[in-house]
C-alpha cells in the first residue's frame, strides 16, 4: 500500500502576512503611478487592507523583537532614506503628474514610539517607578506633540520651508501616510493577547470609514488573513521589505515617468 502524505493548512506565518500585503501594496501602487495614463479606479481597492496587515506584522513583530530600540533605529533610518530619496528623485525627473508621499516607514515608526511608550508604562507600574510612567507618557505623547509644532510651522509663511525639512527627520502622527489610522498600531498592541479584540477594533475602525464614504473601510479584508495568523515567524525577510518598499515605488514612478513623457 503506498503511503498518501496529506498536506494540513496549518495558518499564515508573519511571512506569509507579509508576502500578501506586498502583493497587495504593488497593485495599489500601479493605480497610483498610472492614474495620468489612465488606470481604473478598482485597482485602489487592493491596497486598503495593506496598512493594517503591516501594522498588525509591526506589532507581532515590535512584541518578539531582541531589541526594540534597533528595531525602531531601523524603521527611523527607513523613513529618513524613503523622505529623501523620493525628494530626490522627484526634482530630478520632474515629473510632477504623480506625487510621491509614500512612506510606511513612518506610519510604523510612529506606532512603534508608542508601543515603546506603554511598555515604559507598564514597567513603571510593575516596579512603582512614577519616572518611568512619565516618560512613557513623554514618548507616546511626542508624536501628537511635534505633530502640532510642524503644522504651527507650516502655517507661518515664513517658516514653512524649515518645517518641510523637519518632517524629514521627525516621526509626526499628522504627517504619516495613513494618518490617524496609525492609532491602531498601539490599541493592537494592548489587545496583543486578543485575537478576537484585535479584529474588532478593525472592524470598528472599516465601519467609521464606511460612514465617511471612504473605500478604506476594505481594510475590514484584512481580518481574514489576521485571524488565519499563526503565531509563527516563518522564513525571515526583513532586509527584504526595507529594500522592496522603497524601490517598486521608485522604479514604478520611473516607469510611469517615461511613459507619460514619450
Amino acid at each position: 500500500m503506498n503511503n498518501v502524505t496529506t498536506s494540513k493548512f496549518k495558518g499564515l506565518t508573519t511571512f506569509d502576512l507579509k508576502i500578501i500585503g506586498i502583493i497587495l501594496m504593488f497593485i495599489d501602487h500601479i493605480h497610483q503611478m498610472f492614474v495620468p495614463m489612465g488606470a481604473p479606479s478598482w485597482l485602489d481597492w487592493f491596497g486598503r487592507p495593506v496598512a493594517i496587515l503591516f501594522f498588525f506584522v509591526s506589532v507581532v513583530g515590535f512584541s518578539h523583537t531582541r531589541s526594540k530600540e534597533k528595531y525602531m533605529m531601523r524603521l527611523y533610518v527607513g523613513m529618513v532614506i524613503m523622505t529623501l530619496g523620493s525628494f530626490a528623485l522627484q526634482k530630478i525627473i520632474g515629473y510632477e503628474e504623480v506625487q510621491l508621499m509614500n512612506n510606511i516607514f513612518r506610519d510604523i515608526l510612529v506606532g512603534t514610539l508608542m508601543m515603546y511608550g506603554i511598555d515604559k508604562i507598564s514597567e513603571g507600574n510593575s516596579n512603582k517607578k512614577v519616572s518611568k510612567i512619565v516618560w512613557g507618557i513623554v514618548i507616546i505623547l511626542f508624536p501628537i506633540i511635534t505633530s502640532g509644532i510642524l503644522l504651527s510651522l507650516m502655517s507661518n509663511p515664513n517658516t514653512v520651508m524649515v518645517a518641510v525639512q523637519i518632517v524629514t527627520f521627525v516621526p509626526a502622527l499628522l504627517f504619516t501616510e495613513n494618518g490617524l489610522m496609525v492609532l491602531l498600531i498601539p490599541l493592537l498592541y494592548l489587545a496583543k493577547d486578543y485575537r478576537w479584540l484585535q479584529c474588532t477594533l478593525i472592524a470598528l475602525a472599516a465601519l467609521f470609514y464606511f460612514f465617511q464614504g471612504s473605500t478604506q473601510w476594505m481594510m475590514i479584508f484584512a481580518v481574514l488573513p489576521i485571524m488565519l495568523f499563526n503565531g509563527e515567524k516563518g522564513r525571515g525577510m526583513r532586509n527584504f521589505f526595507y529594500v522592496f518598499y522603497p524601490l517598486h515605488i521608485w522604479i514604478l514612478y520611473l516607469i510611469s515617468a517615461y511613459v507619460y513623457m514619450h
